[in-house]
């Protein structure tokens, strides 16, 4: 897990943000545990109690689970919850404002499919 971390958000939901994006990505799958507290603090050099808040909001969003001197596993489901939770985040969210803009832009459908994507550029 490689962050880098930036000033105008909290460092707690940076870690957190990076963890959901390791699920969404299949990087971290069903059943599988999470670093301990100890080692992404002293990975990172950032305070215990910061990680604890992380994965805490994690576990709220049953998305991981503590087992009792084991550690925090991705829960069952995990990445099917996260994965329908932001398509409607995107499409309340960002989707109208991207929306205007392409209308404002005159691109239709046909011209974004034929458009190079990011991937095909690596």
């Amino acid at each position: 897990m490689s962050i880098t971390w930036n000033d105008s958000t909290p460092i707690y939901r940076q870690l957190r943000d990076r963890v959901v994006a390791m699920i969404l990505d299949g990087v971290l799958k069903q059943g599988d545990p999470l670093p301990s507290v100890r080692q992404v603090a002293g990975d990172f050099q950032i305070n215990p109690i910061t990680v604890s808040k992380a994965y805490q909001e994690l576990v709220d969003e049953n998305l991981v689970e503590k087992r009792r001197g084991l550690g925090m596993y991705v829960t069952e489901g995990a990445r099917a919850a996260l994965l329908e939770s932001e398509r409607e985040r995107f499409l309340r969210e960002e989707w109208p404002a991207l929306h205007a803009r392409l209308a404002r832009l005159g691109l239709d459908l046909a011209e974004l499919m034929r458009a190079p994507r990011q991937e095909e550029g690596r």
